[in-house]
């Protein structure tokens, strides 16, 4: 399959997860959390107006907006993302269920299918616009860094939600889901945790390195460190197990070095001899 096919597939799958979420569990919930689709879903409520055709009515200006202020990096995935996403919400949204009138459940589910969603759409390159766009024209414009522009563009939708549904419980609501969205949407573009990374600094960094290699048989790599303190060089080891291999590592560092410093950290994805397979 030609790469640009499967990105597009891609982008048009997580448009749908996406929009499923969406009209399950937040647009029936009055859950607004934040976004272009968080501002459609108090329009919808305000006016009645079709949730997906307001926020393409509302991308398309800000699209236009980005072309003359950031030039053209958004490119024609952004305008596909957002056109499929807007499409998707009203043609699913008459033969989508709506699971749960609970808010905390609505929030929770609805954040979990749209992080996946979006995960997917940015995963394979592409983006819904929205809110992505409004960040990056105030960056433009004003200096403010994109994450602070983000929080501010979202926080006004949530609190615009709250007032004008007369419910600051619902802003609360729209906060957790923000939340989960976000948190999941890092877990599909970046991946689970599939391995440690130890990075080890001990006086025997030799026979370390020696143990990894004959009783675990995985590789070790020598970096060159200087303590702040005391300014000598001393050789420090990273060494890269997966997450049932951490005990077996450790018992060897400090069976050898009871003095060892070693940190232990978080690795989502690792290619390469004994772990993933590059294409």
């Amino acid at each position: 399959m030609p790469k640009w096919l499967r990105q597009y597939l891609g982008i048009t799958l997580g448009s749908v997860v996406t929009a499923v979420g969406l009209n399950m569990f937040l647009i029936p919930n009055k859950v607004a959390a934040g976004g272009v689709s968080g501002l459609a879903t108090v329009l919808h409520y305000v006016f009645g107006s079709p949730v997906g055709l307001t926020m393409l009515a509302l991308n398309i200006p800000l699209f236009l907006l980005s072309l003359k202020v950031l030039g053209t990096r958004f490119g024609i995935n952004t305008l596909y993302g957002a056109a499929i996403l807007s499409i998707a919400i009203d043609s699913t949204a008459p033969f989508t269920p709506v699971l749960t009138k609970d808010l905390l459940l609505s929030s929770l589910y609805g954040g979990v299918l749209c992080g996946i969603g979006l995960g997917l759409v940015f995963r394979f390159r592409g983006t819904t616009a929205g809110t992505d766009l409004a960040a990056a024209i105030i960056n433009k414009i004003f200096g403010i860094s994109i994450g602070q522009s983000l929080l501010m563009v979202d926080f006004f939708v949530i609190a615009l939600a709250g007032i004008l549904f007369e419910s600051a419980e619902l802003s609360l609501y729209a906060l957790i889901s923000l939340f989960v969205t976000t948190h999941i949407i890092d877990l599909i573009q970046e991946g689970p945790s599939s391995a440690k990374a130890f990075i080890i600094m001990t006086n025997s960094p030799d026979n370390v390195a020696q143990a990894i290699l004959k009783e675990m048989e995985r590789g070790a790599t020598y970096l060159q460190g200087r303590g702040a303190y005391t300014g000598q060089f001393r050789e420090t080891l990273l060494c890269v197990v997966s997450t049932s291999e951490v005990t077996a590592l450790k018992d060897i560092i400090y069976k050898i070095d009871k003095t060892a410093f070693v940190i232990v950290a978080d690795v989502h994805e690792v290619l390469g001899e004994g772990f993933t397979r590059t294409k």
